[in-house]
């Protein structure tokens, strides 16, 4: 005989809410820097279900506003919803109307504060961001993890990219980088991430924010 439970069981129904309890479909590394004129941002264009290489046209960059542009590793499906929180946060910014609109160091904030809430919630968004940008003159890069840890530096990465990108831009990024020098120094970095990690590909994604 099947146990049927009242409808205020405090065990639940089979229709209550379920979490996410294992990313489907991901990206792989972001990597990031800035230059001496703003800020360049990479990422390929593979999305992973499970171990298959199942897409090869995922776009893992957007821009935010007027001044920041967000990448990001992990679920796709959580990428967009992060989008969906942004944009209604652009639209509800560009309401008021006063001439003043959020720069990157806001929505960088904005993401660790949703990100560490979801964490809290034991419903995390499987993602880990990088955010930059520029304003007034001012070059902004940061990144945020699923759990909400954050920090800034002059360049970031996600996921592998910590581990075999980051060496690189410590020996070899300057302040003084140019253009030029700085699309060379990621196209070494993603040149060793496509040699080392099995879900990158050879098709990237290039973002360029000027001063």
């Amino acid at each position: 005989m099947a146990l049927k439970l009242p409808q205020n069981s405090l065990l639940g129904s089979q229709s209550d809410s379920q979490r996410t309890l294992y990313p489907y479909v991901t990206g792989t590394s972001v990597v990031a820097l800035k230059y001496k004129d703003g800020i360049l941002m990479a990422a390929d264009m593979g999305g992973s279900y499970g171990s298959t290489l199942r897409y090869k046209s995922v776009e893992r960059m957007k821009p935010i506003g007027k001044h920041s542009l967000l990448g990001a590793s992990g679920e796709i499906s959580d990428f967009q919803e992060i989008l969906r929180y942004l944009n209604e946060l652009i639209l509800y910014d560009n309401m008021w109307d006063d001439g003043n609109s959020l720069g990157p160091k806001e929505v960088h904030n904005y993401l660790t504060r949703v990100m560490y809430n979801r964490r809290n919630k034991f419903n995390p968004l499987w993602n880990s961001l990088v955010l930059g940008g520029v304003k007034n003159g001012n070059k902004y890069l940061g990144t945020v993890s699923m759990i909400g840890v954050t920090f800034e530096d002059n360049h970031v990465a996600t996921g592998f990219g910590n581990h075999l990108a980051r060496p690189i831009l410590r020996q070899e990024w300057h302040e003084n980088l140019s253009f030029e020098d700085g699309v060379k120094l990621l196209e070494k970095c993603m040149r060793v991430l496509l040699y080392h990690d099995r879900s990158a590909v050879n098709k990237l994604q290039v973002h360029i924010f000027l001063l």
